[in-house]
């Protein structure tokens, strides 16, 4: 599977570069803001709820007490699940999206997944960047520990990439798919501590919330940004074994109905 990946990523460098290209300037190149759209909605989002949480949940954020606490425990949360909401929903559209370049040109069709992936990461490389420049501003940046967020965020594009071509095969076919995860990233939004603190919850509704994937990965990232401490590895151990089983499920998925999706289109 690794080597099928690189070996059309070297074989279609340009097209796929292209393609990120592309995607990027139909966004936001005819806008009057252009790019900075991509900024002013996660932003937006985290003063709405800084302004409505912040003094709610400022005496929850154990030993942090600092004028900034809550925005870097919001920030931590609300970006990196941008880039999973993001992911994953393209993921789940992108045969869709692609239906007439799928019919006309020959290619492989795990480049267009690899475009999402690429397009997505650019932009919270964008955002990401700010953050950290908030942090170093404000005196809270995190110092090396820093580093410990890459295996982090693998897990988390593994299990995002994994889950997202499952669904946007079954997308192709069942086409209420798109609207179902649409509906779904809302419930599971809040059921993942990233405006809360897990802490305010009675101790049976946390039972729950360990059940989430994406609660361990959230709160390694508080941890992190917030506490300047290391994710706990073996809450997080679980949650990397259940990522690769579905990029596993989903390869094989897509190899087994890669011509059925030309012929559904």
């Amino acid at each position: 599977m690794l080597n099928s990946l690189l070996d059309c990523v070297l074989r279609y460098r340009g097209f796929i570069a292209d393609s990120i290209k592309r995607d990027f300037q139909s966004r936001y190149q005819s806008s009057f803001l252009g790019a900075l759209w991509l900024i002013l909605q996660p932003v937006a989002i985290i003063v709405v709820y800084t302004v409505i949480f912040a003094e709610l949940m400022r005496t929850r954020l154990a030993d942090m007490h600092g004028p900034f606490a809550y925005s870097i425990f919001l920030c931590s949360g609300i970006l990196t699940w941008g880039l999973f909401t993001e992911t994953l929903n393209n993921l789940v559209r992108v045969f869709i999206t692609h239906a007439n370049i799928l019919k006309k040109l020959s290619f492989p069709r795990i480049c267009l997944p690899i475009i999402i992936v690429c397009s997505a990461m650019i932009n919270f490389c964008i955002i990401f960047s700010l953050f950290m420049i908030f942090l170093i501003v404000s005196g809270n940046f995190p110092g090396w520990i820093i580093l410990e967020m890459i295996p982090v965020l693998i897990i988390q594009m593994t299990f995002t990439i994994g889950l997202g071509i499952i669904l946007g095969v079954m997308n192709v076919f069942v086409r209420d798919i798109e609207q179902f995860v649409s509906i779904l990233l809302q419930f599971w939004f809040w059921f993942t501590p990233i405006v809360y603190v897990s802490k305010t919850l009675p101790e049976s509704v946390r039972g729950l919330l360990k059940l989430n994937p994406m609660t361990s990965i959230i709160t390694s990232y508080q941890n992190i940004f917030l506490y300047h401490s290391s994710p706990d590895w073996w809450v997080l151990l679980p949650v990397a074994v259940i990522s690769l089983l579905l990029i596993v499920m989903g390869w094989r998925m897509f190899k087994k109905h890669s011509a059925d999706i030309v012929d559904e289109l």
